[in-house]
């Protein structure tokens, strides 16, 4: 993997946006099929530029338009907002009031920093291979729900190209919904709550709601390796103390007693299972098998920026940007691939321009040779570099879009042959 230098970022942007950012696809999604009128010419675009300049309510046409735009201003990073009711760089000349955010794919923005009180490994914008477990299971988790429990087909996941992942739900019927509504299912996906002065984060009892049954089994596929082994949750007193301000005080001198004798946080965690289980500790205090539960939810269920989904003007990275700090690009998960993504082995824009370079230089040599070469049968420059895989991924997303598209217009032409 090429090693990225910011300081190359401007000329490396420049060519990205000339000859590797996938347009077409681009534009294909954000327009949905033209089947709304100026949906796409009312969309906002933010700029980030060069020494942090922010341009918020840009707008653009079609695709060349954006294009160009794009090529011009080569910005750091680019945001995505809402469909508003009148474009987006006309906002100004609109009456007061009248410019309003009316539609917007429903969005969840998981960030590695918000699990800082329990990962041990990293911290802040840190991540390695052993906490990005995490992410992996608030895909699996968030995704689950939003399929099985909300029945919401369209569900694009991106790689934020530093230390977290963006979900954009992109069903017509979800982009529609109302601010209150989208609370309502940010509060439904959240279980993990209060801010770094409350211990307890997680509470539950007898009764476990579908949902938080349904999470705690995929927590279970990862947990021993994950925070048992990797993150070693039960290492030391320091840690293991952690864990005993979760659990209640008629149980804390007995597993200390047993933690020292133990050799491992395997071995304290069967103990800590085995006391919160038995039948005595339930009757005296508010023990059972949920309390294990609660420090497995507390230590890997997601935590989302409940702000980012519930507004509907709120800006989002889009997909494809390129992240300023890492180089790296903001790519499509592969929904079937999730426990395979390696966020270190995604592409570069030093890396695939780099690719570019080498490409470039053998088929000038090739030409040279070869005067009769018709520019016309050149493939897609992205499509010679490794970012060709992830625009695969994002246009097997279109292609899901199109059809289910194609397919409620072909139900309304129907009912209305029935009439």
């Amino acid at each position: 993997m090429e090693s990225f230098d910011p300081a190359e970022l401007p000329e490396l942007l420049k060519l990205y946006y000339r000859r590797l950012f996938p347009y077409s696809q681009y534009y294909r999604w954000l327009n949905y099929g033209g089947v709304i009128k100026n949906y796409f010419q009312h969309r906002e675009f933010s700029f980030t530029l060069k020494d942090d300049i922010y341009i918020r309510y840009q707008s653009f046409n079609n695709q060349s338009d954006l294009e160009k735009e794009m090529q011009k201003m080569n910005p750091y990073k680019i945001d995505i907002g809402a469909v508003y009711s009148h474009r987006p760089n006309q906002h100004n000349t609109v009456k007061l009031g009248a410019f309003q955010a009316q539609e917007k794919e429903l969005v969840f923005d998981i960030d590695m920093t918000d699990y800082d009180d329990v990962r041990r490994c990293c911290s802040s914008a840190d991540i390695c291979s052993k906490c990005w477990t995490l992410m992996t299971m608030a895909i699996r988790i968030i995704d689950r729900a939003l399929k099985e429990d909300f029945g919401f087909k369209h569900r694009l996941w991106v790689y934020s190209g530093r230390r977290g992942v963006h979900c954009w739900v992109c069903d017509e019927s979800v982009r529609k919904l109302s601010s209150a509504v989208r609370s309502g299912i940010v509060e439904y996906l959240s279980l993990v709550k209060g801010g770094q002065d409350v211990k307890k984060k997680v509470h539950l009892n007898e009764k476990i709601h579908p949902f938080v049954r349904k999470s705690i089994n995929i927590i279970k596929k990862y947990f021993e390796e994950y925070a048992l082994v990797d993150q070693d949750i039960l290492e030391n007193k320091e840690s293991w103390d952690k864990i005993l301000a979760l659990v209640p005080e008629a149980i804390h001198e007995d597993l200390q007693k047993n933690f020292q004798k133990s050799h491992s946080s395997l071995q304290r965690w069967e103990y800590l299972k085995k006391i919160a289980s038995t039948s005595q500790n339930i009757k005296n205090d508010k023990c059972g098998p949920w309390l294990e539960w609660e420090i497995m939810l507390q230590y890997c269920f997601p935590r989302l920026d409940i702000n980012v989904s519930k507004g509907i003007n709120h800006l989002l990275k889009s997909p494809f940007s390129v992240h300023p700090k890492t180089g790296r690009i903001s790519v499509p998960i592969d929904l079937q691939k999730v426990d395979q993504f390696d966020p270190f082995t995604v592409p570069t824009i030093s890396s695939i321009c780099h690719e570019l370079d080498v490409i470039f230089t053998s088929e000038k040599e090739k030409e040279e040779t070869d005067a009769e070469s018709d520019v016309k049968h050149r493939t897609k420059d992205y499509k010679k570099t490794s970012l060709a895989p992830y625009v695969k991924v994002f246009e097997q997303f279109l292609e899901n879009l199109d059809k289910s598209r194609k397919g409620e217009l072909l139900k309304k032409s129907d009912l209305q042959k029935a009439f």
